[in-house]
């Protein structure tokens, strides 16, 4: 029978190397900020219970702690004194708990659920380590058969040691009785006075608990301390999502040019031209085509949907089969049916544009006034003009033709032709006094 689990995920860190007035562990990869992804591993290995160390100096990790989790899922660490003291600061909101603990970090966004899974289940202490091209200053799993003999800091390391390249993740595992039993036992009696969560191994093994290691891939563990590790991890991220689409279908000819959020979905069959960004909530349905330059997010676009090029989708846009929506046309909140068409240069907000419906150039959904917002309906197979601007709250009605540079406050009925502009006026000959009276102002300024 599968144990219960619980992770305590550590985001107490100063993270002063980032350089930045946000938290490090609140810098986004994938346009997620890197605390969520260790929050959904944890929610993704079944835990039932989720608990993020956060630093006294940092309340807005707390507020987002608070915001997803919940106040129960907060624990402080003040001041703070090393890993294993961040773990036994989660002491307390775990009371109760009988199962395995898993210690994950805030800051490494790319480990999965996946990876971490095999940490579970044993009777002792297991940890996450990885194979590294460079050592250099990790911590050295010493292993002997199937035991984990210690962690050895590189600053502390012998030559032999040195020379191996199982290296130290940090992510450790273990019951939560011999968790928190043999944390009680560590001590800070080290050069940083610190009270180290590595020391928790060689307490294991003199008290006769099973200690192992596990490995995951070294980019999979990778924190992220400056900005330049946030680049790459991003860099990482970005790989993975283009191998996954590219092996569902999905037609890409520069695969590099195209950002992916956490959470994009798009279907087989679709083709994405360089140099396209999806934001958070984009879902493109197989055989769509999203054009150069276009930007997409909270948006959805149905099988054979064209998008762009240089078009924006913001959230609650929805465009079904065969709709158009072209180059310099942003459309926000506004649901477009079956072969409806905005060609370019238009601005659709709040509202609706029926099956067929062409908005021509130019035209602009007016839906804010300042201090509300309102919609636009626009009906099957209506014609919108060029340049026109449609205050909303409008119905245009279905069949109905707009005519160019029209501002049309009011409803238009089905099928009829609305003009909401002033009568063209011509003055013959206007335009030569005109220029003679202009040339005569210039000539009298010039003397």
């Amino acid at each position: 029978m599968t144990r219960a689990r619980a992770a305590i995920i550590l985001a107490a860190g100063q993270g002063t190397r980032m350089k930045s007035p946000l938290p490090k562990v609140l810098h986004p990869v994938g346009q997620r900020a890197m605390l969520d992804h260790a929050i959904d591993a944890a929610e993704g290995l079944g835990c039932e219970r989720i608990v993020v160390v956060v630093g006294d100096h940092s309340p807005q990790v707390r507020a987002h702690v608070e915001k997803r989790l919940g106040a129960q899922a907060v624990a402080v660490q003040d001041p703070p004194l090393g890993t294993g003291h961040a773990v036994r600061a989660a002491e307390q909101a775990l009371a109760g708990f009988d199962g395995d603990v898993v210690v994950t970090y805030g800051d490494v966004p790319l480990l999965k659920a996946a990876d971490i899974a095999p940490v579970f289940g044993g009777e002792g202490v297991t940890v996450i380590g990885f194979e590294a091209r460079d050592p250099g200053a990790y911590g050295r799993l010493v292993i002997e058969g199937d035991t984990l003999v210690a962690i050895t800091e590189a600053k502390e390391a012998s030559p032999e040691v040195l020379a191996l390249t199982a290296c130290n993740s940090g992510v450790m595992a273990a019951p939560a009785a011999v968790l928190f039993q043999l944390l009680a036992q560590v001590t800070n009696d080290n050069a940083k006075g610190e009270y180290y969560l590595t020391d928790v191994v060689e307490l294991a093994r003199k008290a006769g608990h099973p200690t192992r290691a596990v490995f995951a891939d070294e980019d999979a563990v990778m924190g992220v301390n400056a900005q330049a590790e946030l680049a790459q991890a991003e860099a990482l991220f970005q790989k993975v999502q283009r191998e996954t689409f590219l092996a569902a279908g999905v037609t890409m000819s520069a695969p590099d040019t195209v950002h992916f959020a956490w959470d994009t979905q798009v279907g087989g069959g679709t083709v994405i031209e360089p140099f396209v960004v999806f934001g958070p909530g984009a879902v493109i349905e197989g055989g769509a085509r999203i054009r150069s330059f276009s930007h997409v997010e909270g948006a959805r676009v149905a099988s054979g949907a064209e998008v762009g090029p240089y078009a924006r989708l913001r959230p609650g846009a929805d465009l079904a089969q065969g709709v158009k929506v072209g180059n310099f046309v942003e459309v926000k909140n506004v649901t477009m049916e079956k072969g409806a068409k905005a060609n370019h240069l238009a601005y659709l907000g709040d509202g609706a544009v029926g099956a067929g419906a062409n908005i021509g150039a130019g035209t602009i959904f007016c839906n804010y006034d300042g201090f509300n917002k309102a919609r636009t309906q626009v009906g099957a197979g209506a014609f919108v003009g060029s340049n026109s601007s449609l205050v909303a709250p409008v119905v245009i009605g279905a069949g109905s033709l707009i005519a160019s540079g029209s501002v049309v406050t009011e409803d238009v009925p089905a099928d009829a032709l609305a003009f909401g502009r002033a009568r063209q006026t011509n003055k013959p000959g206007a335009a030569v006094a005109f220029r003679e009276q202009a040339k005569a102002r210039k000539d009298a300024k010039s003397k």
